[in-house]
């Protein structure tokens, strides 16, 4: 049975999902779903641009230590949002005094972040419905 068929009283019956899509959630579709992964990656680089191991560290930090992305993890999931476009790779360095020659440092593009947005605004919408549902009983702060 389809997805989006309904076995009911013995009879099969055909229902129609129909909802519009915002032109950030047309986008982000375009894209397929973020892993989790990949859009804390996103989430990283939306604050500032970064090289690899200051990805794998906000990451960690912002998550308090519950998310920690292994360096393959990391640089598979940088190879694919490079070839999507979702970020860049900086030709532009640091001052030597704060800069190790051998990092490469990445950007989150505009579509980067407008896949990043429809994402939130994706996972902001599943949370409303777990708190219609009293499975969230507040909204947090931090």
């Amino acid at each position: 049975m389809a997805s989006d068929d309904i076995a009911y009283d013995d009879r099969e019956r055909r229902i129609t999902w129909r909802f519009t899509l915002t032109p950030a959630a047309k986008l982000s579709e375009s894209y397929g779903p973020l892993t989790p992964a990949m859009f804390h990656v996103l989430l990283a680089l939306a604050g500032d641009d970064l090289h690899g191991y200051a990805i794998l560290k906000e990451v960690e930090l912002r998550t308090g230590g519950k998310v920690r992305l292994s360096t393959g993890t990391l640089y598979g999931l940088i190879k694919r949002l490079l070839a999507d476009g979702l970020i860049i790779e900086l030709r532009s360095r640091p001052a030597d005094t704060q800069d190790d020659e051998r990092r490469r440092y990445y950007r989150l593009t505009n579509v980067g972040r407008q896949v990043a947005v429809a994402e939130a605004e994706r996972l902001d919408e599943m949370l409303a419905v777990a708190r219609s549902r009293n499975l969230l009983k507040k909204t947090r702060t931090t």
